[in-house]
């Protein structure tokens, strides 16, 4: 039954912009995108969600946490039925929900490792009667990985160029990299921060939940001094595998250096050259024969950064996925239907090389919605 369904794949991801869901059917393995919307979390529940996030000690009361965990649950439920609605199709059409969920706390580096995803899966099952496939990075942490990134699997069926070496940058709260090399080798990690810091510095001084354009970072200059200090931090040296979270890039990482009298227009472009050199360094340290670079996420909407990034890649074709006929907007919730699809075929879905997990793993756990019990 699952290899010829349609699946939908939901993830809201560390920027917190809102929830991507995607609708999916699966041509001969390959994922087709059917149909996307970004559904707009409430005001109240985002700002709850980016404080929490972002909070360094992490402290939050058990009542709190539950009726959280809940709240989200039902928002990523709204989004399954808006779009159903968006597709003109009854919940039995489809085979199963892939949700990432809403990541609060990455820490798979620690002395017990963990990694926490919230937006439970019984509620999402139960309001929109299709059953779900959810939790899928702490199989991976058990075994010793990272539990991310999880989408270079996917971005190796999709955008492997035969004889040349690709790479993949994912420019969403957090920046990921997949490099697949020509001998069909595949790496990939976190490089560092991205929209997420961007956002956060930005919300400080303007009405808005981001850069529109990047106009406000257009409007400062790059502060040397500030910038090489920044990326003194020992995050961007640690050799892969490695993941990192918006709960270590955050605005108390940043004012621990001294901001001083900086305009703030200049803090945001010194941010945003940060993000673009940072994933630029990358790629040129692990795969300086790539030829091609594909962009995908919210990061793809704001020019600058993608000129900056272009700048420290100089002789490569940088394009977003849309050239090779994948949205950027949905590449990751489309993964996610992948992964659930993934899970119901007993396949696995982590890449050890790229996670640093003992082995494959299948990834995610099942929850039915009530009908199928009966």
């Amino acid at each position: 039954m699952a290899e010829a369904s349609l699946f939908i794949g939901l993830i809201s991801g560390t920027s917190v912009d809102g929830i991507d869901a995607a609708l999916v059917r699966f041509e001969d393995d390959r994922p087709v995108l059917l149909d996307g919307l970004t559904f707009a979390w409430p005001d109240a529940l985002r700002q709850q969600i980016l404080e929490l996030s972002q909070r360094a000690d992490g402290v939050v009361a058990l009542d709190d946490y539950g009726q959280l965990d809940v709240a989200i649950g039902q928002c990523f439920a709204d989004a399954v039925q808006a779009l159903l609605r968006s597709a003109k199709l009854p919940p039995s059409a489809i085979t199963a929900i892939g949700s990432h969920g809403q990541t609060l706390r990455h820490r798979p580096s620690g002395r017990l490792p963990f990694t926490l995803q919230v937006g439970d899966p019984t509620v999402i099952a139960e309001q929109s009667h299709i059953d779900v496939v959810a939790d899928f990075r702490r199989a991976d942490v058990a075994a010793g990985g990272q539990g991310a990134p999880l989408l270079p699997a996917l971005h190796a069926r999709l955008l492997a160029s035969p004889g040349m070496t690709t790479v993949v940058a994912n420019l969403g709260g957090i920046a990921n990299i997949t490099i697949i090399h020509a001998d069909g080798r595949v790496q990939g990690f976190d490089t560092g921060p991205a929209n997420g810091l961007l956002d956060a510095w930005f919300q400080l001084h303007h009405a808005g939940n981001y850069d529109r354009g990047g106009l406000f970072a257009a409007g400062g200059v790059i502060d040397p001094l500030l910038l090489d200090a920044l990326l003194q931090d020992p995050y961007f040296a640690t050799p892969p595998p490695k993941s990192t979270g918006r709960e270590y890039f955050q605005l108390t990482w940043l004012q621990q250096h001294a901001l001083g009298t900086r305009r703030p227009e200049d803090i945001q472009a010194t941010l945003l050259e940060l993000t673009a050199r940072s994933l630029g360094e990358a790629i040129l340290q692990h795969a300086p024969e790539a030829q091609q670079v594909w962009l995908c996420g919210g990061g793809v909407h704001n020019p600058l950064l993608v000129s900056r990034i272009r700048a420290h890649l100089p002789g490569l074709a940088v394009d977003t996925t849309a050239a090779a006929g994948i949205d950027p907007d949905y590449i990751e919730a489309i993964a996610f239907a992948w992964l659930a699809r993934q899970r119901l075929l007993g396949r696995p879905g982590n890449l050890p090389a790229v996670t640093g997990a003992r082995g494959l793993r299948q990834l995610g756990a099942i929850f039915p919605h009530s009908a199928s019990m009966a």
